[in-house]
């Protein structure tokens, strides 16, 4: 009974409340640097796209010709490759401030080497170009006898 003689108003409640809610403590993240890092370059005939990473291979970064607003048969093109690397270097310069690279290009496709000169005009030093394209061993299986 004591409990329903005792009624409250909103506003003490919340003052009540306010004076036993613990205090918000923020973690403050540390900025990461990378100062070198790798490019990893996926040239298909239909989409280009561009990796940074770090040198462990953790991806600080990523943009595709599909993802810069290009569709159809545009995002084979050289300038699609060129616009994707650009904006991938962009963040990945702002943020992580990385200003040497490695570069791996996978694949045949057009946007091979405006990728690169897309790294090139964002002021990125680029150290070494390596091609990891797969190549086939073994070869496809070979048709079957002709009956005539």
């Amino acid at each position: 009974m004591a409990e329903e003689d005792k009624q409250t108003t909103p506003n003490e409640t919340a003052a009540e409340t306010a004076v036993t809610a613990k205090p918000v403590v923020k973690k403050i993240k540390a900025k990461r640097t990378v100062p070198t890092g790798q490019v990893h370059i996926l040239a298909t005939f239909n989409n280009t796209i561009v990796s940074f990473t770090d040198p462990k291979g953790n991806v600080l970064s990523s943009s595709s010709a599909g993802s810069c607003g290009f569709r159809g048969s545009k995002k084979g093109t050289a300038y699609a490759a060129q616009v994707a690397s650009e904006k991938a270097a962009q963040i990945a310069k702002q943020v992580y401030n990385v200003s040497k690279v490695d570069v791996f290009i996978k694949g045949i496709g057009l946007g091979r080497d405006s990728a690169i000169r897309g790294l090139q005009n964002y002021n990125l030093h680029v150290e070494a170009i390596y091609d990891v394209t797969g190549i086939p061993h073994g070869g496809v299986r070979p048709p079957k006898a002709r009956r005539v």
